[in-house]
């Protein structure tokens, strides 16, 4: 391999100096649309890819797609029958596929118990991504995975959905109600974040989030 190819920076995926190249990383997302196009699968992409789509450009290199646990097992065929190298992980919420030295993540549970259903698959949005063509998580479903799943290992979720939040144009009546199902608490203390850092947030969705978590406090 040439010094002068470009390679994605280290993120923790891969072992020093494994990194996949910029040119490798475009060609896998290349060949992940095309070996599901056309499959009637049921899929959204998510993860660093995603964010960098709607919400702040940063550095990723892996794939992350989320997809219904029953269609996990035909995703995974899917990309083995495409020439990725395919593996189960973790049988309960994660497959994992490599081509070209690239990591794709076959998430079918996320952080919270979060499955993929109707609701967000109606809400995704297709967009181009290096010229290969996805389905894309809706901001409001992202910013509630990224708030739920934050931790210590994996900090750059929190500031992933804060990303989110800043970009504004946010149904919030949809993250409350994903907020409820998947991590109230995570959530409403993102929000009150946010908000510290001089981001505007409505007060409405605030107040819902603390009143369904302190019902008995009330206003003086």
């Amino acid at each position: 391999m040439s010094d002068n190819t470009h390679r994605v920076a280290p993120t923790g995926h891969y072992a020093p100096g494994e990194e996949p190249s910029a040119e490798a990383f475009e060609k896998a997302l290349h060949e992940v649309a095309t070996a599901l196009d056309g499959a009637d699968l049921q899929y959204v992409l998510m993860g660093g890819v995603g964010t960098s789509t709607i919400a702040r450009p940063r550095v990723t290199d892996d794939i992350d797609l989320f997809v219904t646990p029953e269609d996990a097992p035909r995703v995974l065929d899917r990309l083995a029958d495409a020439g990725f190298d395919t593996e189960i992980a973790e049988p309960s919420w994660l497959y994992k596929a490599f081509r070209h030295g690239v990591l794709v993540d076959i998430i079918f549970r996320s952080s919270g118990d979060v499955y993929l259903d109707e609701q967000m698959l109606e809400r995704a949005q297709h967009r181009e991504i290096k010229g290969a063509r996805f389905p894309v998580i809706s901001p409001e479903d992202l910013l509630v995975i990224k708030a739920v799943a934050a931790s210590e290992i994996g900090p750059h979720h929190w500031y992933d959905a804060l990303a989110i939040i800043a970009r504004g144009d946010l149904d919030w009546d949809y993250v409350v109600a994903r907020a409820r199902r998947a991590g109230p608490r995570r959530v409403l203390s993102l929000i009150l974040y946010a908000e510290s850092n001089d981001v505007a947030i409505p007060v409405e969705p605030v107040r819902r989030l603390f009143a369904d978590l302190f019902p008995t406090i009330t206003e003086d």
